[in-house]
Parts: structure tokens; sequence; C-alpha cells
């Protein structure tokens, strides 16, 4: 994680294979994100810096 602002914005940085990964949007959309916020209401996206 790289940031996460006030209205639930959390940044975060792809590294190793996923940073070059074509697919790793989709991954971060409809995989991380959604779990995360299941888990942790507050947070309204996730985006990749």
């Amino acid at each position: 994680m790289v940031e996460v602002n006030d209205e639930g914005v959390v940044k975060v940085r792809l590294t190793g294979a996923c940073g070059g990964c074509p697919m790793s949007q989709m991954t971060l959309k409809m995989g991380i994100e959604r779990v995360v916020k299941e888990e942790v209401p507050e947070v309204k996206e996730i985006i990749a810096e």
C-alpha cells in the first residue's frame, strides 16, 4: 500500500510479475478491491499507482 486518502481511495504499487502484467488492473478491481471492500467498508476504491 502506498497511500490512503480521506475519500477512501487506496493507492497500491504493484511489484514483481504483477507490475508488468496486462491483466493486473482486472485482478486489482475484480479480486483485490472486491475483497478489501467487503472487509473494510470505508474503502471506496483501490487504484494502482
